[in-house]
């Protein structure tokens, strides 16, 4: 057996194990969780977190940790890399080959070189790293648990630390569990971990586990374990001294331990933290000292070889060096090399070197290291810190580089500023880079750009247009600088002149159809739809004439959209986004980016199947080459789900949205969020509200607002609160353009709040005024057309309209069920929903019956409970039996029928009626008898609900509190039950409730 020593005996920390056992524990149970561990230095993080790691794999865990370094801030993902390379080491082990089997990681192991086809950069690599490792860890997962501990956050690079966010936020359902560590002393006012824990913190699956100091009961304890195993002083010493060691630790394990050897040496104990630190240091012997010194420039860890050539030791001499100062615990030995028991400890080392001999090792290493292939961030480090500035400018170039390729945008940008900062300094610095001065600042503002930081991309390109008289150069500054402030949000007429100066300057080149498209790109903006469609053409032309692929594709997806926008035929746009498609450009952003267009306006033009399948298509090719992050890749994951809410699928809609995440945070992840409320709303999935309240922080977002606010208007409405419904309605309304026809379905929704509340005149006219408008109008005059959708929700909006002025005849719901028929399932039944209620109002109780069933159906088989609550309320007020009263609405995959929902909507009435018998059969009288309704038919399933409480004689209060409705909203109803009465007072409604059996306090209608 083992024996246990003292790093392996954990004291004073039970509550905060606990804590993070707890979040352990969930992950193995499916929910993913993440723990950030603070402590000042020496406290013991790194105690702690070894002994989850040891109780974790007990558990059946895979463990994965990596460590940052104070060098990080250079090196990209060094913690990510850290971890992942001893893991694919191990090509028979859990992680290896799922690591191995993806490009993007591939890339961060050592030895790997990128291919042709993977080599993306910056932003577009940095959505493919991230959608990489999130794929990876739910792959492990769906095997085994696993833990990835983060180590020294506080020294972590941005990409490192966008990472983290990243999977904190997208991380759901998989059984992961991610730690961070991170040094509270280290983190001052402007220190860039600070807002990520503040971000991090404010996220429910979130634990902050703060380690405090020990107290001295503790700290006794822990001192007396370090004696039992013969690592304190005995006798007279400890005697002597505890008192005084706990009293100075404060609480401070590592200090603690430090003071305890300290006073086994010496009669009096160190005054400061670093003699303290250093005291064991000067124990050594001059040689053991001296490779310690060397061991502490090459950072928290050395390999053996580097250091035994940095240190120009024999290996015996070095071999009796190291391991005098492993058995004085200020190394530890590893398979390949050496770490620094802590990290405190290295700096001590560090710091207390003379200039002149930190100056001569960072050289030895820059050195040693270029003999080696290190890596060009490691390297760019040494030079500078050796003053050797030509080797850093060099060095800093290629780091750059790499970090694009890696997808550490942010970190490439970084490197490339250092580069420029020493750029004058050092002869011949074209020669050394590779490149010229101007096309490292290109670089350096694309990485920034691709950081997602456009103005100060867009400053540098301006600052470069500036210092330049070359054409070419003026030319691409100026295309550059129109597409940095077009992605800011900059000044529009700047970016159209800096296009056009492109245009002008350019040669007939690849690079004129770039500026081409750019400036099309610009124009469109301003609406200038004429000018843009024929420079986007001229564009399509040079691309060709020039080989220029990429340009090629992008002209013919802007072609197309302006077509779409703007022409007369919607087969033309779809050809031209066709030959976008047909071979790859060699830009998969502009491929997906074609392949979303294209799907989209099949959606939108009413081939579904179509869509679906373009869809797929797209989403296949964005997850084969790890870009189903990216901003396409996620347009076209939200695109297929939208297809399969319309089509009926909403199974297959609600496993995609398993991937859109509750807790967002940015407005690329509440934009795809915003989606997953149209299934949950509409089966009335209690997880809505909390989609709703993480989307609220987005509702300044136009899109996010429409979406979402849109949603939270239909949850409300069938919640009974068209107050609040009304609420969101209007904040759409008031930002989106007049001619947007995303106003024709939210005119809709709020003409259906005014309907619920009997309200009529100017507000109920100008929504459908608005409604009208946007149909018939785009930016720039008369639209040429709308497609199906857009038509079917205009005469969704006419039809409520006629409902809130009580004229609404069969004719006009049936026209906006018959609009939906081109296949979408839902809005078609909800449309028939209402066909069957002004049916039921004209007599024509047969017809009503066979539409009232189909809309039954194709809810149950959707498993739209509110939708399918409201229809069944429906039927029992008029009498009919439920045809699925037997299907649970819990489980929307239990279906009453084997047809699918869409096949459901596509039954005729007439064949409903006839399937169903005759009119006598149906109703149980004589045909064209009409049986003469009871007074309580004409109230809504909500009126009745609110009717049996006033029956009981609670006031609107209480009836609010019952129904989770507003005061304001009972008050209506309870006016609105009056009127449809004829009674004047509660009193009267109350007798007229129990003439008709309606029993106080309860109702036969549903709680929607």
């Amino acid at each position: 057996m083992v024996a246990r020593t003292p790093q392996r005996v954990l004291i004073g920390r039970s509550a905060e194990l606990d804590r993070l056992l707890g979040v352990l524990d969930s992950a193995a149970a499916g929910l993913a969780g993440v723990a950030l561990v603070g402590g000042d230095a020496g406290i013991g993080k790194t105690r702690i977190v070894t002994e989850l790691c040891d109780l974790a794999q007990r558990r059946g865990f895979v463990t994965l940790t990596g460590q940052c370094a104070e060098l990080g801030d250079a090196l990209p993902y060094l913690p990510l890399a850290d971890a992942l390379r001893g893991a694919a080491a191990d090509a028979d082990g859990p992680v290896g080959p799922a690591v191995t089997a993806r490009p993007a990681l591939r890339r961060l192991l050592p030895g790997d070189e990128a291919g042709p086809a993977e080599a993306t950069t910056g932003g577009l690599a940095q959505q493919r790293l991230f959608g990489s490792v999130l794929d990876m860890l739910s792959e492990v997962a769906g095997r085994q648990p696993v833990l990835f501990v983060f180590e020294d956050l506080h020294w972590a690079d941005r990409s490192t630390r966008d990472l983290l966010v990243f999977l904190t936020r997208m991380l759901q359902r998989e059984r992961v569990c991610l730690v961070g560590t991170y040094r509270t002393d280290d983190l001052h006012r402007r220190h860039p971990l600070r807002p990520v824990l503040a971000e991090l913190r404010r996220l429910p699956l979130v634990t902050s586990v703060e380690l405090p100091p020990l107290g001295d009961d503790d700290m006794a304890e822990y001192l007396a374990v370090l004696d039992r195993y013969g690592e304190g002083p005995a006798g007279p010493v400890a005697e002597r001294g505890l008192t005084t060691v706990i009293e100075r630790a404060g609480g401070n394990p590592f200090f603690a331990e430090e003071l305890l050897a300290a006073g086994a040496e010496r009669a009096r104990l160190p005054g400061t933290l670093a003699e303290l630190l250093l005291a064991r240091v000067e124990t050594l012997s001059d040689t053991a000292r001296q490779v310690l010194r060397v061991a502490a420039v090459a950072g928290r860890r050395v390999g053996h070889d580097l250091l035994r050539d940095a240190t120009g030791l024999g290996d015996l001499p070095l071999e009796d060096a190291l391991r005098e100062i492993v058995s004085q615990r200020l190394l530890t030995a590893g398979s390949d090399g050496y770490t620094f028991r802590h990290a405190l400890l290295q700096e001590a080392v560090y710091d207390d070197l003379l200039p002149g001999e930190r100056t001569r090792l960072h050289t030895a290493f820059a050195a040693l290291l270029a003999e080696r292939g290190g890596a060009p961030a490691e390297l760019a480090h040494h030079h500078l810190a050796g003053h050797d500035l030509p080797g850093a400018l060099r060095a800093s170039v290629e780091a750059g580089r790499m970090a694009a390729g890696l997808g550490a945008p942010a970190e490439a940008h970084r490197h490339y500023g250092r580069a420029l900062e020493v750029w004058d300094q050092v002869p011949e610095a074209e020669h050394l880079a590779g490149e010229s001065r101007a096309r490292i600042t290109l670089a350096g503002a694309a990485a920034a750009a691709a950081a997602g930081d456009y103005h100060r991309a867009a400053e540098q390109v301006r600052r470069l247009r500036h210092e330049t008289d070359d054409p070419v150069l003026i030319a691409e500054t100026g295309e550059r600088l129109s597409y940095y402030l077009a992605d800011a949000g900059g000044d529009e007429a700047e970016a159209l002149a800096a296009a056009r100066e492109a245009v002008e300057a350019a040669p007939h080149s690849p690079l004129l159809a770039r500026a081409l498209a750019t400036y099309a790109r610009a124009l469109f903006r301003q609406y200038n739809d004429k000018e843009a469609a024929a420079t986007a053409a001229k564009a399509l032309e040079v691309a060709e004439a020039t080989g220029a692929r990429d340009a090629e594709a992008s002209a013919l997806v802007s072609l197309a959209l302006l077509e779409e926008e703007f022409g007369t035929s919607v087969d033309h746009a779809v050809d031209l986004l066709t030959r976008a498609t047909r071979r790859p450009s060699g830009d998969l952003s502009i491929d997906l980016r074609a392949r979303f267009n294209l799907a989209r306006i099949h959606y939108e033009s009413g081939a579904l199947a179509v869509a679906a399948r373009i869809t797929e298509d797209g989403v296949r090719l964005a997850g084969e080459t790890g870009l189903a992050w990216s901003t396409f890749g996620t347009d076209l994951r939200f695109l297929n789900y939208l297809v399969h809410y319309a089509d009926g699928d909403w199974d297959a809609a609600e496993r995609l949205a398993g991937g859109f995440g509750v807790r967002v945070g940015t407005r690329a992840e509440a934009q795809l969020s915003s989606f997953a409320l149209f299934v949950e709303v509409g089966r009335g999935r209690p997880g809505a509200e909390e989609r709703l309240r993480w989307l609220s922080r987005f509702w300044s977002d136009d899109l996010i607002s429409y979406m979402g606010r849109g949603m939270a208007a239909e949850h409300a409405l069938w919640r009974g609160d068209p107050h609040t419904a009304l609420d969101h309605v209007n904040a759409i309304a008031a930002v989106l353009e007049p001619f947007d026809p995303s106003l024709i379905r939210i005119a809709a929704t709020g003409l259906w709040a005014l309907a619920d509340l009997g309200r009529t005149g100017e507000l109920c006219d100008d929504l459908l005024h608005r409604a009208r408008w946007a149909a018939e109008n785009g930016p720039n005059g008369p639209r040429s057309r709308l497609g199906p959708e857009g038509v079917a929700w205009l005469a969704r909006a006419e039809a409520e309209w006629h409902r809130a002025n009580g004229t609404a005849d069969p004719e006009v719901w049936r026209r906006a069920t018959e609009a939906f028929g081109f296949g979408f399932v839902y809005e078609e039944a909800r449309s028939r929903w209402r066909l069957a209620e002004s049916l039921l109002r004209a007599g024509d109780r047969a017809a009503a019956r066979a539409e009232w069933e189909q809309a039954v159906h194709v809810a149950a088989a959707l498993g739209a409970r509110p939708f399918l609550e409201t229809l069944r309320a429906v039927g029992a007020r008029a009498g009919f039996p439920d045809p699925t009263a037997a299907t649970p609405t819990s489980t929307p995959a239990s279906h009453p029928t084997s047809a699918s929902p869409a096949t459901l909507a596509g039954t005729s009435a007439t064949s409903t009626a006839a399937h169903g018998g005759d009119a006598q059969e149906i109703t149980g009288e004589p045909p064209g008898a009409a049986r003469e309704p009871g007074r309580l038919a004409a109230l809504t399933a909500r009126e009745r609900e609110v009717l049996a409480h006033v029956a009981a004689g609670l006031a609107n209060r209480e009836i609010g509190e019952r129904l989770f409705i507003s005061q304001k909203t009972v008050s209506v109803h309870v006016s609105n039950i009056l009127a449809k009465l004829g009674v004047t007072s509660r009193t009267q409604a109350a007798a007229v409730a129990l003439q008709e059996g309606l029993s106080p306090g309860t109702a036969d209608g549903n709680t929607v």
